[in-house]
């Protein structure tokens, strides 16, 4: 399930390098279901690109910090 930004700025930086890990995963996973055509929920892929620079933001904001 997607966060929020307020609770993904909570984590610390290895959290958000390991949910920035799963979501890629999870994006490879979705695509390669999409490309076979076994996809059943193709807002998903929108969902967890949008997390992912979610976390991506919270991490450079950490970085820069």
């Amino acid at each position: 399930m997607a966060k929020k930004t307020k609770e993904i700025s909570e984590l610390t930086a290895a959290e958000l390098e390991q949910r920035l890990r799963e979501l890629k995963h999870e994006g490879l996973n979705l695509r390669l279901q999409q490309a076979t055509g076994q996809l059943e929920n193709p807002a998903r892929i929108r969902a967890v690109r949008r997390e992912s620079a979610r976390v991506l933001t919270a991490l450079t904001a950490k970085s820069n910090a």
